[in-house]
């Protein structure tokens, strides 16, 4: 998933250098919504890691 964000982040460069801005604009906005879903998905499983290996 951060590998999609990554993705649409350098599409969303790559319009900005040629002036498509809503698409600069719609590209940045995917990669910024799948780096929080990743995100937090990392914070649940290192909790979840966490619960698991106290005794």
């Amino acid at each position: 998933m951060l590998q999609y964000a990554a993705v649409f982040f350098v599409i969303a460069l790559i319009a900005a250098v040629f002036g498509f801005t809503g698409i600069a604009v719609g590209a940045a906005e995917i990669a910024k919504v799948l780096f929080f879903i990743f995100l937090a998905l990392f914070v649940i499983s290192l909790l979840v890691g966490m619960f698991r290996r106290s005794p």
